[in-house]
């Protein structure tokens, strides 16, 4: 078997609201998918990490510079392809885009291997730990309008989230450390003193700013507090680490098990996040869990994106090791962006239902079954919403 063709599908729509996280404000949803042909017409599908034009970069990078070193390749030489690619970029780019774009090529390979012995991804990785994992709703995104109006919008939506069956809420913060905490406030406000919620800063803060807000969290009994600094500094992340009795969680901008090994050697996190879509595949994520559970580390995966992202992650998250282990293990659970979603909602010729299950299943969502990453994408749909840039 070989490697025919590898394309970029970048996807693109206008959402029915602007929103926004720390750093920016944003009025479309895209998506950047990887489809990987065979010559015995196996056909595998991945995600590549990175909005807007940064997906249009990326896709470049996928079509022009890696297709052309793996085509003819055998697919189920997974390990062989992924330090091809990255032995030759290596020179071009350790980190970043180079990356994003071999990590959707490489869950495109594994979602082949899968479907060439017709087992789903977790039975390849060694099998499932758990049938079902628990699933936390994030909503409270930030909007153009007075920090008094979203505190009141974001106790309403953080109510409605936990109403729907989540397991627990997450909320963006973003307007400085002072109306932050208010936002927080507003949070908990909404769900009460015994709903888990999260923080996620996307590394707004600076050292003594996230003190300040962390301090609040401790208050409010935030469960962690996502990337409140530069995922450089990893000094702060030590500081913070040591100084805040609220789980400090990060590691979505980290790439690679180079960039890990620094992350957990330096035990800034109590809670890590690698994004698979993003650190170099099914692959890499695969060295960096070990990486993480080598340091006690707990892990709950960063999801971001389409519905192939969402269903690779639940067949990882179905093959992690409980760390530790016992009769109640700790457990890791799906991240799942409750805002408006097209590329995860419409996306599969059989949608995974995120929302039905979570309300019918006290919060839990089943692992797919089928073979590779379990899911199938449906061709009219992707022809529908390609940007053509």
């Amino acid at each position: 078997m070989k490697i025919t063709r590898v394309t970029s599908h970048v996807l693109r729509y206008d959402m029915p609201e602007r929103l926004g996280y720390s750093q920016q404000y944003y009025a479309q949803r895209t998506a950047h998918l990887i489809e990987v042909e065979t010559d015995d017409g196996v056909t595998g599908w991945g995600e590549c990490f990175g909005p807007g034009t940064i997906a249009l970069a990326n896709k470049a990078i996928v079509e022009r510079v890696i297709a052309p070193m793996i085509v003819g390749m055998d697919p189920m030489d997974r390990d062989v392809i992924w330090h091809k690619v990255y032995n030759l970029m290596r020179d071009h780019g350790q980190k970043g885009m180079p990356l994003q774009s071999l990590s959707g090529v490489d869950i495109a390979l594994w979602d082949i291997a899968g479907k060439v012995v017709n087992l789903p991804l977790h039975k390849l990785i060694g099998g499932a730990h758990r049938t079902s994992v628990p699933c936390y709703g994030y909503g409270m995104m930030l909007r153009e309008e007075s920090v008094a109006a979203l505190a009141d919008r974001f106790t309403d939506e953080a109510a409605a989230i936990k109403d729907a069956g989540f397991a627990a809420t997450k909320m963006k913060v973003g307007f400085g450390p002072k109306p932050d905490v208010r936002l927080c406030e507003a949070v908990r406000k909404g769900i009460g003193d015994d709903f888990r919620f999260m923080v996620d800063a996307n590394h707004a803060y600076t050292t003594s700013d996230a003190f300040y807000v962390g301090r609040a969290l401790e208050e409010l009994d935030a469960y962690w507090f996502e990337e409140p600094i530069a995922p450089e500094d990893l000094d702060g992340y030590r500081e913070l680490r040591a100084g805040l009795s609220v789980n400090i969680s990060g590691g979505e901008a980290e790439f690679n098990r180079w960039g890990w090994r620094a992350i957990l050697e330096n035990r800034g996190l109590d809670i890590a996040q690698p994004e698979v879509c993003a650190l170099g595949g099914v692959s890499e994520y695969l060295r960096v869990l070990a990486l993480c559970h080598a340091h006690f580390t707990p892990v709950i995966n960063h999801v971001w994106g389409s519905a192939i992202a969402v269903a690779t992650n639940l067949q990882l998250l179905a093959a992690m090791p409980p760390l530790p282990g016992g009769l109640h293990p700790w457990e890791p659970m799906l991240e799942f962006d409750t805002t408006d979603n097209k590329f995860r909602d419409q996306l599969l010729t059989q949608p995974l239902d995120i929302q039905g299950q979570v309300k019918a299943n006290a919060g839990r969502v089943a692992i797919p079954g089928g073979p590779g990453i379990g899911v199938q994408p449906d061709r009219e749909f992707i022809k529908h919403y390609t940007w053509d840039a």
